[in-house]
């Protein structure tokens, strides 16, 4: 008895990954959990300024394709710890490969260093002040 479910376009296992992550933000996530992050809050603080609506979608799906995991740690309100599954794990060698092929072919393009949270943190809200104060200005 063959289980396998058909396939959204076809059996290309290019087409296939791209269903899964073929979104602006998916890898970016990966990329942030292979970096350390691990909460919603941490994962928010991206660079990039991934929407909350859209970060939230994209950790449901990338849970829902076995490619990262959850698990409460407070109850009221519940909020998630994220994980990298084996197989989000694996994505690390997918990643490296965008690194090296835009460092050779996007001039000015730079390898994001490892921060830890806080240093985000810190980031973001001198962010938030200069935004105040060029508003108010």
């Amino acid at each position: 008895m063959d289980t396998a479910k058909p396939f959204a376009r076809s059996a290309c296992a290019i087409a296939n990954s791209l269903d899964i992550l073929g979104d602006k933000w998916s890898l970016l996530v990966v990329r942030d959990m292979l970096h350390g992050k691990r909460t919603y809050g941490e994962l928010a603080l991206s660079p990039e300024r991934i929407p909350t609506n859209i970060l939230a979608d994209r950790l449901e799906r990338l849970v829902s394709a076995g490619i990262v995991t959850r698990t409460p740690y407070h109850q009221r309100p519940v909020r998630y710890a994220y994980a990298l599954t084996p197989k989000g794990s694996a994505l690390g060698d997918v990643l490296l490969a965008f690194v090296r092929w835009g460092k050779q072919h996007i001039p000015g393009t730079v390898t994001l260093k490892r921060r830890p949270a806080g240093a985000e943190v810190t980031a973001s809200a001198a962010h938030s002040r200069r935004a105040r104060a060029k508003r108010a200005g």
